[in-house]
């Protein structure tokens, strides 16, 4: 893996010790577009569900997720898209 993914999900795994955690590199989906880099490590997507989200709102969890990655995010990562999910939540798909 990256240096980038290992940051991102060794962050996730200790904040929120996730039953499901997917980290998914999708840099080279958007090479030529903006903030593309060579080598990728710029565009990831996260699929996680943790009981830290059980009753919070989704705008909630996605600023938290976003204030745990804000070294990332102001640095190699130019975009994050997030997908988080309570147990309860999940379970239902």
């Amino acid at each position: 893996m990256t240096q980038v993914y290992t940051i991102i999900e060794q962050k996730l795994s200790e904040t929120y010790t996730p039953q499901h955690l997917q980290v998914i590199d999708e840099s080279h989906l958007h090479e030529g577009h903006a903030g593309a880099q060579p080598g990728g490590e710029t565009h990831f997507r996260v699929h996680m569900v943790a009981n830290m989200f059980d009753g919070m709102s989704r705008i909630d969890r996605q600023r938290h997720v976003l204030a745990c990655l804000a070294d990332e995010l102001n640095g190699p990562v130019h975009a994050l898209a997030l997908k988080l999910k309570s147990p309860q939540e999940a379970a239902k798909d």
